[in-house]
């Protein structure tokens, strides 16, 4: 795979001259989020270093080759002690870091919990900020292990005395990620199978506004709040995302294909089992409820009202005021 280019944000403000430029590390700065997470950091002048597994290859694989990269496994670090090295030298960590299936010793409760614990209390014990980003929907009822180890990662940074923020973003829309990569192409098929249960609303955003709202959070030495749930401005349902991207492309809508809710549950389990497609039992779990910000934190952190994803219209898209907006008045 090329090097992706991620466009630098331009809305993104630098720190103020003749301050001290802080020191980044970006857990997981070579994946989906994280690199973007990097761009909106380095357009922001600060200086940036990439943790990732195999840093080495990685970094100039994604054109990170000029950064200074660190080895990070994080199913090894359970330990706030064998965080000391990694983080050293930095003033602020961002952990991008998630998986969507286990493999090994990654397993959900040492990536999503164990691991960001011993983080924050590293990050306590060393005075730095710790961005942690987490995901939307973890209050409902979980069955999935999955969201089952990202609520327990969030209630350890909050028991961790760090100086923490944790960051939830709604299903993500941009070049280079696998589920959004089989989103898209999903919507381009003349048929989409949709089972009646996936009816809870998302309220979609791109990835490149959660990078910039990230840097922005890193940037402000007094955030009002810890706990930012992020999403776009347009609320739709599943159908009514496929529908959005799809018009797009062509003015012929696609042809709803109603697919039994047991099939769909069965579906996603033979996914995980296969590792075959982003679809997880996770994902089925969310898409039977609302997935949307209680209070959508992300104008204010951006200063502008963020992206459209996919053509908008009355057909499949909810009332703007769907999504409680941050008081907080735009820059």
């Amino acid at each position: 795979m090329g090097a992706l280019a991620v466009p630098a944000p331009a809305d993104s403000k630098p720190p103020p001259a003749g301050s001290p430029v802080p020191v980044v590390l970006v857990l997981g700065g070579t994946g989906f989020i994280g690199r973007h997470v990097v761009a909106a950091l380095r357009a922001c002048g600060l200086q940036v270093v990439v943790g990732s597994r195999r840093p080495r290859r990685r970094l100039p694989r994604h054109g990170l080759g000029d950064l200074p990269g660190r080895e990070a496994h994080l199913e090894r670090l359970l330990d706030p002690a064998a965080w000391q090295p990694v983080i050293e030298g930095c003033d602020i960590v961002v952990n991008c870091v998630g998986i969507l299936r286990e493999r090994g010793r990654e397993t959900y409760d040492r990536v999503h919990h164990r691991a960001p614990a011993a983080l924050a209390t590293a990050c306590a014990a060393s005075g730095l900020r710790l961005v942690h980003i987490s995901a939307l929907g973890l209050d409902g009822p979980a069955g999935s292990r999955f969201l089952r180890s990202k609520r327990d990662g969030e209630a350890a940074l909050r028991a961790s005395g760090a100086d923490w923020h944790i960051v939830r973003p709604s299903l993500l829309d941009g070049e280079g990620g696998f589920g959004a990569r089989w989103i898209r192409r999903v919507a381009r098929w003349p048929v989409h199978p949709l089972p009646p249960a996936a009816a809870g609303r998302i309220a979609m955003l791109d990835v490149a506004d959660l990078g910039e709202a990230i840097a922005n959070l890193v940037l402000d030495p007094a955030p009002p709040m810890r706990e930012h749930d992020l999403g776009g401005l347009h609320v739709r349902t599943l159908a009514g995302h496929l529908a959005a991207l799809r018009a797009l492309h062509t003015p012929v809508p696609a042809r709803r294909l109603p697919v039994p809710d047991l099939l769909a549950r069965l579906a996603s389990h033979v996914c995980d089992l296969f590792h075959a497609t982003p679809f997880s039992y996770g994902h089925w779990e969310l898409l039977q409820r609302d997935n949307l910000p209680r209070e959508n934190r992300l104008p204010a952190l951006l200063g502008r009202a963020p992206r459209t994803i996919g053509v908008t219209t009355t057909a499949h898209d909810a009332t703007p005021h769907a999504i409680p907006i941050a008081s907080r008045t735009l820059s």
